[in-house]
């Protein structure tokens, strides 16, 4: 089989890679909104600053944010069901896809702690006093006032944490996923490893259009709400 370069193959390689996108973006989307919401009350638990919760939060983010995507992969898929098998719980029919968004939501839960705390620190917080004294109550201020600001402030970390995400998100192909990167490396071996370079040059034009249309949407958004904030400072 011929397997000197040709680019009639990378053109050939999108149309078949383009729909395995849809597991790609329902295992990002699926660990965003986990992984959201377990970094807001990790965060909650550092802005609050309990004794046994704020260490209980800074060991989790410290562990991991310490190790690397792939270990915490195999840690989940191979440790979840041995712990469940030694307590008479069997764990081997359950999809992969689960233990991949369980990975993710952790390993996206530790970014955004640290995101929503920067940001929440960011705001003035005699913006929340003024809010009470002159009639909001707590949760109003905070949805009016602190977390509007505080939300502007995060939008680009949120945004290169999406990015990472997406990227790291491809390493799930290791377990047996078929996702774009899944599907590339089937297509690689059924080549015979032939065209392998026009396979990823593929992938990688995928990867960059994805990832410069989201970089330039979360720009868009934040000058956008930007302009709110300078004009809610002028007032």
């Amino acid at each position: 089989m011929d397997k000197y370069f040709n680019a009639v193959y990378i053109l050939e390689a999108i149309p078949k890679l383009l729909p395995y996108l849809s597991v790609t973006f329902m295992i990002t989307g699926l660990s965003v909104f986990f992984g959201t919401i377990l970094g807001f009350f990790l965060a909650v638990a550092k802005i609050k600053k309990g004794k046994i919760s704020l260490k209980i939060a800074n060991g989790y983010t410290t562990a991991l944010r310490c190790t690397p995507s792939i270990v915490l992969l195999f840690l989940t898929y191979y440790g979840i069901p041995a712990i469940t098998k030694s307590l008479g719980v069997n764990l081997d029919d359950v999809d992969k896809t689960v233990f991949i968004v369980i990975t993710f939501s952790l390993q996206f839960a530790a970014a955004m702690c640290e995101v929503i705390r920067t940001a929440y620190d960011s705001v003035d917080k005699g913006q929340y006093e003024a809010a009470v004294s002159v009639g909001l109550n707590s949760f109003h201020a905070y949805r009016l006032i602190i977390f509007p600001q505080a939300f502007v402030v995060a939008l680009p970390n949120i945004g290169n944490s999406l990015l990472a995400l997406i990227k790291e998100g491809a390493l799930a192909y290791t377990i047996g996923l078929i996702d774009v990167m899944g599907k590339a490396s089937l297509i690689i071996a059924g080549n015979f490893n032939a065209h392998a370079l026009e396979t990823y040059i593929a992938l990688s034009l995928i990867y960059w259009v994805i990832s410069v249309t989201i970089e330039q949407i979360f720009i868009k958004t934040e000058k956008e709400l930007g302009k709110g904030r300078q004009i809610a400072r002028s007032i």
